[in-house]
């Protein structure tokens, strides 16, 4: 799988751009601010529906536009199928394959897989436990796309509950008791639905873990694939080892839920659920565990999210098809060593995009088409 033509709508800095691709690896370079990677995040967006830079879309809208369109050539298998989604701030967006609609946005999440690497993968390590769930969701989603909605039932279901809670905690008399008989009910889905969330990250987790132990004994210097280790650490205790039934989860997320109710209407906020897991990182110390949060060095660090990126790409490729690799301006952010190791690690695939301030950042093993992006003009170069 490939993305052979690029066309962007008022995505971003771009008015308008068409950038023909291929198979292989492509660097886009330019200095900071000029564009570049702007075009790899509509490919990104197109995968995911997200962007792996902002949290909204509103700041994917060209300044002065109502909407920006996003479309893309995808090759599979010999056939080309062309996606496009229209990203509408403030509105519902809108999808089409081959210039059909789709009966929903979401159901194009999936049809192209990315693996991004990027800077802002040391949050994956050092950031809040809500990076890494992120990073646990997206590839749960890319693998298992109709995981999309049900992700998004959660979210309302959450959203739903807590304003209960808020209302439930002030309300006196027969108000507080219909509160909390309607609380019961949301407590209902939030475990149902929650459960089959906490099922598949658990079953995520267990397939990771040789992926992280091998790119990691790449990745950092005299390592040893038994030196990195993810674990998942739930609010719902305890969580068995081996993958326990969707049932046994709603059960102990209930039985949860009702030991916390006092805490929950006090804050007014659900303290139970996938929403409040982690992932829990720990590299070797000599014969110690240590959290890499807070004990690893910085190159330790990379290596350690260098790890979880390459796991996700090998995950996703042992599934089927290469997933397409943007390394996003990642190489201005690490050491000479780690550039070629990463370079070599990751040449062969399908299809590789880079970013890059300057071509001496990008490896000599990534040597392939390259285009100069400056002030939003995007030129064919040697």
């Amino acid at each position: 799988m490939y993305v052979a033509h690029l066309s962007l709508h008022d995505f971003r800095s771009y008015p308008n751009v068409e950038v023909p691709l291929d198979a292989g690896v492509t660097a886009f370079v330019g200095r900071n601010g000029q564009g570049k990677t702007n075009l790899v995040e509509a490919i990104d967006y197109l995968s995911r529906l997200q962007s792996h830079r902002v949290a909204t879309d509103a700041p994917l809208v060209r300044a002065g536009a109502e909407q920006a369109v996003v479309r893309a050539a995808v090759v599979r298998d010999g056939r080309t199928a062309t996606l496009e989604v229209e990203i509408n701030a403030g509105r519902a967006n809108k999808a089409r394959i081959n210039k059909s609609p789709l009966p929903r946005t979401r159901d194009l999440v999936g049809l192209v897989r990315t693996v991004v690497f990027s800077p802002e993968d040391l949050t994956l390590v050092k950031g809040d436990p809500s990076d890494r769930r992120r990073f646990l969701d997206d590839l749960m989603i890319l693998r298992t796309p109709r995981l999309a909605g049900v992700r998004s039932d959660y979210d309302r279901v959450l959203k739903q509950r807590n304003s209960l809670l808020k209302t439930a905690g002030l309300a006196r008399g027969s108000a507080r008791e219909g509160a909390l008989a309607t609380l019961a009910v949301w407590d209902d889905h939030l475990a149902s639905i929650g459960a089959e969330i906490l099922a598949q990250r658990l079953a995520l987790v267990d397939a990771l873990k040789p992926y992280v132990g091998k790119a990691y004994e790449t990745v950092a210097r005299g390592a040893s694939r038994d030196d990195a280790e993810i674990t998942y650490k739930s609010v719902v205790e305890p969580v068995e080892t081996t993958t326990p039934s969707v049932d046994t989860l709603r059960q102990a997320i209930l039985e949860e839920l009702a030991r916390r109710q006092k805490d929950e209407l006090d804050r007014g906020i659900s303290l139970v659920g996938p929403h409040r897991d982690d992932l829990l990182l720990h590299i070797s110390a000599g014969a110690e565990r240590l959290p890499v949060k807070g004990y690893a060095s910085h190159g330790e660090s990379w290596s350690f999210a260098l790890a979880l990126r390459l796991a996700a790409y090998d995950l996703l490729r042992a599934d089927g098809d290469d997933p397409i690799l943007i390394l996003d301006d990642v190489f201005a952010e690490l050491d000479s060593q780690r550039r070629v190791q990463l370079a070599e690690l990751v040449a062969d695939a399908e299809q590789v995009l880079v970013t890059a301030a300057v071509p001496e950042d990008v490896p000599a093993a990534l040597a392939g088409a390259r285009y100069h992006v400056k002030a939003g003009e995007v030129t064919h170069g040697e």
